[in-house]
C-alpha cells in the first residue's frame, strides 16, 4: 500500500471554544504545538505519499516558519505543504484535496484537533478504503441516546445503531473531486460538518472503521487538562 494514500489536515478552524487569542492548533500541548502530533504520525508513515494542511489565512507565514525552519528535515520538505483553508471546514478540505500534486489514489482527512491517531487505526482506514471504498473513523456510543426539543424528551434511540463521528474520513481522490464540482454546479443546501455528510448527500456508501476513546478531539479547555496528561 505503499504511496498510494495522501494526507489533507484541515487546521483552518480557531477553535472558539478554546477560547484564548491563538488557533488551539498552535496551542502546545505536552512541550510542542497540538498540530505536530498528528502532522508527525502522517509524515512518518511510507504508505502516505503526501501531506496537505489547510491553515487560516492570518497564520500560514506563522505556521511555513515553524513547520519549514532551517532544521526541518528533508522528509517534512518532501512531503508536506501548507494552503490557505476556506470559510468553512469543507471548503478548507476542497482546497487541500485540489492543491494534492502526487499520484495518490485515496486521501485520508484528518482534524489536527485529534492529535493522537495511531498508526493502526490510519492502516485500517488505508486497509478499508482499498477493499470496500469510502469509510471513516467512528466509536460506538455507550450512553443512551436521547432526542430532545425545547429541553423535552422526544424519543430514544437504539445506541446499538449509533456512532460518534471522528477522523479520518477518506475517500478516492477522484471521487471528491468530482463531488466538489457538483457543489460547485448546484451548491449545497446545508453546510457539511465532515467528509462523510458530503458522500452520504451523493449516496456514496461510507464504511466505518472503529476508532477510540484515544482519537477523541480536542476542544474545551477541560479536554486540554486530560489530553496534556495523555502527552505526557
Amino acid at each position: 500500500m505503499k504511496g498510494r494514500f495522501a494526507a489533507v489536515l484541515p487546521a483552518g478552524g480557531l477553535g472558539k471554544r478554546m477560547g484564548g487569542n491563538i488557533p488551539k492548533q498552535l496551542m502546545v500541548l505536552g512541550g510542542k504545538p497540538v498540530y505536530r502530533y498528528s502532522l508527525e504520525t502522517f509524515l512518518s508513515m511510507d504508505e502516505i505519499a503526501e501531506v496537505v494542511m489547510a491553515v487560516p489565512a492570518d497564520w500560514k507565514d506563522h505556521f511555513e516558519k515553524e513547520i519549514f525552519s532551517d532544521n526541518a528535515s528533508d522528509e517534512i520538505r518532501a512531503k508536506m505543504k501548507i494552503v490557505v483553508g476556506g470559510a468553512e471546514r469543507w471548503q478548507s478540505v476542497e482546497n487541500g484535496v485540489n492543491a494534492l500534486t502526487s499520484d495518490a489514489e485515496f486521501v485520508l482527512v484528518h482534524d489536527v484537533a485529534r492529535p493522537f491517531i495511531s498508526k493502526e487505526i490510519i492502516l485500517d482506514v488505508c486497509k478499508t478504503l482499498v477493499e470496500k471504498g469510502s469509510c471513516l473513523v467512528a466509536k460506538p456510543a455507550v450512553d443512551t441516546i436521547k432526542i430532545a426539543k425545547d429541553g423535552c424528551v422526544q424519543q430514544t434511540i437504539d445506541r446499538n445503531t449509533v456512532w460518534m463521528a471522528q477522523t479520518p474520513q477518506a475517500a478516492s481522490v477522484a471521487l471528491l473531486k468530482k463531488l466538489y464540482g457538483r457543489i460547485a454546479a448546484e451548491p449545497l443546501n446545508f453546510t457539511p460538518t465532515d467528509e462523510a455528510s458530503i458522500l452520504e448527500y451523493f449516496g456514496e456508501s461510507v464504511y466505518i472503521v472503529k476508532g477510540n476513546n484515544l482519537n477523541d478531539k480536542l476542544t474545551t479547555p477541560e479536554d486540554f487538562e486530560i489530553f496534556a496528561s495523555r502527552a505526557r
